[in-house]
């Protein structure tokens, strides 16, 4: 299957940004791999959110400029961070001691596919070639409160990421409770994919075309905004 292009298809950043919106004021949240990570740099003072780090670390800020990167400085992907004041240090035990004991109040994270039931993979494809990625999303996905995922609706070959049921290994099943692309914020319950917001010029008949599974409209269902960010 070939990509689609879609006009005012928002951009990793503007997914990014959309999903910081949501984080609950006050909330514990730790950022995945890929478009979550972006998450850190939207994140506004008055939501007061304390990111955490399966290597240890609490209260992450947003991204340095490349000048002011420091290497000791940083997160579990191995990308450079700021602190916040406050922010402290720990080793990796107490860290996923902190993820098992349900003391993270939302995980947002990438993935590979989403299923209608909230089935969540994200750790490998089924080809050979690439490695798995066996990390901590494994107890992010069972531990964490509340798990959302930040991902493009479609792959790059435009197949499509919300799915019946996942193709890929399980990282966890049932555990996804909203999703966000860049072209609709989803949520997960007992209906299956409900569509709460959808880009401008998409109707839901395109937006199910490029699903695997039905999608059916919230009540409210708006228009998804974002602001043009660069980058």
């Amino acid at each position: 299957m070939n990509a689609v292009a879609i006009p005012g298809r928002l951009s990793r950043r503007q997914i990014a940004w959309r999903a910081a919106r949501d984080f609950p004021r006050g909330a514990c949240v730790n950022l995945g791999i890929g478009i979550p990570t972006l998450a850190a740099d939207y994140i506004t003072p008055d939501q007061d959110i304390v990111l955490h780090s399966e290597n240890g670390i609490l209260g992450l800020g947003p991204a340095p400029a490349p000048e002011a990167a420091d290497p000791n400085l940083i997160n579990a992907t191995k990308q450079p961070i700021t602190l916040i004041p406050g922010g402290c240090f720990f080793d990796s035990a107490l860290s996923f001691a902190m993820i098992r004991g349900g003391h993270i109040d939302v995980a947002l994270l990438g993935a590979l596919e989403v299923a209608e039931t909230g089935d969540l993979a994200n750790w490998r494809t089924n080809d050979d070639r690439y490695a798995p990625g066996v990390g901590g999303a494994m107890d992010l996905a069972v531990g964490a409160r509340h798990i959302r995922v930040a991902m493009e609706h479609v792959t790059r070959d435009g197949r499509p990421r919300l799915r019946r049921r996942c193709s890929y290994p399980l990282t966890a099943p049932g555990v996804v409770a909203r999703i966000y692309t860049d072209l609709a914020v989803i949520e997960v319950d007992e209906r299956g994919f409900v569509a709460r917001e959808i880009i401008s010029g998409l109707g839901l008949d395109d937006l199910v075309r490029l699903s695997d599974a039905p999608i059916i409209p919230a009540d409210d269902c708006r228009v998804l905004e974002v602001p043009a960010l660069s980058g």
